[in-house]
């Protein structure tokens, strides 16, 4: 039988346990033998165990002042404490010290193995399961995709492709990741398609799947019906698996109900951003507005700086102008310190508005910064950077507060991103705008199979620039790249997350309704 792993057992009647040693030899594993603590030590120090069998109750160095010598050898030292007594101090001592599970004698030899066995192969039988349930599941979306899936349903499959992909996270030596990847590009043909084929429909049409122009009205207006306390919080850039990392954290304080809601198309900030705080299109948004029509034709600098207006006009419209609102903008840490600093005093408001630019940020950077691009090479460390950097921020520490509080936290984003990988020429004239996912201005070109190419803006409610206005989207992973300067693009964006365009990935958007679990 393969060597399943190396054992070292410590224990000062080692020679009453024979039979025990015996059937675990049986069973694959080698065995090593240590009478008391000193020797232990010794063996750790010229040999790497897989695991340590360590009793508790021995003369001299007992069981806990060996671990913690062993642990000084190697930190991350497998440990599996075995005593006679059952008191709880020593239990929580040996807890403290990181011991991986604990036994109480007498024990049976099958105790012992399968306690060896599930921590030694632990991760090597989940793996397994993964692979064979990931396999069923592969043939099941391949199902689905021959169906007319509604908005809802895509909603569902691409969560549990996402759900997939975090927990190959885990497993990343299965060999599947790839698999699941190429299925993704699959199920986004067949989105882009899907959504495309209804998007004109839908925004003609009270009937319709949540946009982000809708958030406020259906899902913000009803907590104000019941005299509730409200966190909008919209983070810039979030997608549906940044969402489904943080939920770890957020579970102990809030109930989750999560929800979906489509972008507008383009998938950018002075679209769909604007939207939510408007409650407009774009084309409503900029006839009611004529400075932000201004900025997005000259494509001023910031793109959302009437967001608190728009907010607050809304509201008005809604019947809703009574209400104590406090709108905050994130761009910089010292921003983010000071709303937690002074969480208590904006606590005694109806709405709390909170705009956190740091995810789209990321992005943005990892693009352009040679460290960034090392810390985000893929979806999965853009996942671990957007985790680590809620645990470590000013803005969890604000969720706790509201979370303790009762309050309901509507948290949600304007698009997400996509992980550019094809990039494909474009034609335009000079005055263009400049965007990687899409473009608006004169005489744009590109093949359709590429990109959505729109000529009347008016049909899908985009703003009109100029003369003979017209927008390319890109679909799927595209990027847009002028062919006198393809290869300088090629070299700075391939491989880096963008947004505009139309993909899973940026179009569906985490809506998480979230109510406080009021300690």
């Amino acid at each position: 039988m393969n060597n399943r792993g190396k054992i070292l057992w410590v224990d000062d009647e080692i020679q009453h346990l024979k039979p025990h040693i015996l059937f675990l030899k049986e069973k694959g594993y080698e065995l090593f033998k240590a009478n008391n603590g000193q020797d232990a030590i010794a063996l750790a120090k010229s040999n790497i165990f897989d695991l340590v069998l360590l009793d508790q109750s021995m003369p001299g160095m007992d069981g806990l002042e060996t671990l913690v010598e062993l642990k000084k050898i190697r930190q991350n030292q497998i440990i599996i404490m075995i005593t006679k007594t059952e008191d709880e101090w020593l239990m929580d001592e040996a807890i403290n010290s990181q011991i991986e599970h604990f036994l109480i004698k007498p024990v049976n030899p099958s105790q012992i193995f399968m306690a060896c066995k599930q921590i030694l192969e632990k991760n090597k039988l989940q793996e397994q399961k993964a692979i064979k349930d990931y396999l069923s599941y592969f043939n099941d979306v391949d199902s689905k995709l021959r169906m007319d899936l509604s908005p809802e349903e895509w909603f569902h499959l691409y969560s549990d492709l996402i759900d997939w992909q975090i927990k190959f996270d885990k497993y990343k030596d299965i060999g599947l990741a790839n698999v699941l990847f190429d299925q993704m590009q699959s199920c986004n043909k067949e989105f882009v398609s899907f959504f495309l084929s209804n998007y004109l429909e839908w925004i003609n049409s009270d009937d319709r799947p949540l946009f982000s122009n809708d958030i406020i009205r259906n899902h913000l207006i009803p907590k104000f019906e019941n005299n509730e306390k409200v966190c909008l919080l919209v983070v810039d850039c979030m997608r549906l698996d940044h969402f489904k990392s943080m939920i770890p954290l957020l579970d102990p304080f809030f109930e989750i109900d999560l929800k979906y809601v489509f972008s507008l198309i383009p998938s950018a900030t002075q679209f769909s951003r604007n939207a939510i705080f408007c409650g407009m299109f774009p084309d409503e948004m900029v006839k009611m507005y004529s400075k932000q029509a201004k900025d997005m034709e000259s494509e001023a600098s910031s793109l959302n700086q009437h967001e608190k207006l728009f907010l607050f006009d809304q509201l008005k419209r809604l019947g809703y102008e009574n209400k104590s609102i406090h709108y905050h903008k994130i761009w910089a840490v010292e921003e983010g310190k000071k709303i937690q600093n002074r969480i208590s005093d904006y606590a005694q408001k109806d709405l709390l508005a909170i705009v956190v630019n740091f995810v789209d940020l990321l992005a943005h950077k990892s693009a352009q910064m040679d460290i960034l691009k090392e810390l985000v090479p893929d979806e999965s460390g853009y996942r671990m950077a957007v985790r680590s950097w809620l645990e470590q921020s000013w803005l969890f520490d604000v969720l706790k507060y509201l979370g303790n509080m009762g309050w309901s936290v509507i948290m949600t984003s304007d698009h997400g991103s996509i992980r550019v990988q094809n990039s494909v020429m474009v034609a335009a004239d000079r005055g263009a705008s400049s965007g990687l996912r899409y473009k608006f201005g004169r005489n744009l070109n590109t093949n359709q199979k590429n990109a959505l190419i729109i000529k009347d803006p008016n049909l899908y409610k985009l703003p009109s620039y100029g003369h003979q206005p017209s927008y390319l989207i890109a679909k799927y992973d595209n990027y847009f790249v002028y062919p006198n300067e393809a290869s300088k693009y090629q070299s700075k964006f391939n491989n880096s997350f963008q947004h505009g365009g139309i993909s899973m990935e940026e179009i569906i958007v985490p809506l998480a309704i979230m109510k406080g679990k009021k300690q």
